[in-house]
């Protein structure tokens, strides 16, 4: 079973409709309680990093995702999810979970012909072997829309990498805690094997 965290912040239904198609469970819950006894929890979110964090703490739903990361659940943050994540976010001055030492920051491109937001497709590199990105057989291909990006303090929670304008992080992953930049709900095959090794991911 995995519970989706729904504080009206993201697109959660295309989500749990994807989950429940590569054969998972999945539910939607904004009660603390629920969510802090969750084993297998998913964080979604689209916008803005200060408005998602003041409505999880309104909700006192940052408290619950805290106790379920405590109690030894797996978590995966997606788009704005996982930049919650990290202590920190430049957009709003905001401070997040703090599970990932890193701070969000907007993408500033060095160059011109580099546009921001970066949407589209784009080959994903892991930069170590996690289930979040894999390139055993084919190259993955991922859906983005993201104007802002994680910096990670320690490189040994990067997961994978973009090429825009530079390498960008785009999936972490620290312990049990995990997040993507993309949305696997809209990258078809490549986000159903994703969400499909998330639904059996150890707990």
């Amino acid at each position: 079973m995995i519970t989706i965290v729904d504080y009206g912040v993201g697109n959660i239904a295309s989500l749990a409709n994807m989950i429940e198609h590569v054969g998972a469970e999945a539910r939607l819950s904004g009660d603390p309680e629920t969510i802090a006894r969750a084993p297998r929890l998913l964080l979604p979110g689209v916008g803005s990093f200060a408005h998602a964090m003041d409505v999880l703490r309104s909700r006192e739903l940052d408290t619950a995702i805290g106790a379920a990361v405590a109690n030894g659940a797996t978590l995966l943050g997606v788009c704005l999810g996982m930049q919650l994540l990290a202590r920190h976010g430049e957009e709003g001055n905001a401070r997040g979970l703090g599970f990932i030492n890193a701070d969000v920051r907007r993408i500033i491109p060095s160059r011109s012909g580099v546009k921001v937001p970066n949407m589209g497709w784009r080959e994903v590199a892991p930069t170590r072997d996690t289930w979040l990105v894999r390139n055993d057989r084919e190259i993955e291909r991922f859906y983005f829309a993201h104007s802002y990006h994680m910096v990670c303090d320690d490189p040994a929670d990067v997961a994978a990498t973009i090429d825009h304008d530079g390498a960008k992080t785009v999936a972490v992953a620290h312990g049990r805690i995990h997040g993507v930049q993309f949305h696997p709900e809209k990258s078809h095959r490549f986000g159903m094997r994703l969400l499909a090794d998330f639904s059996r991911a150890a707990t």
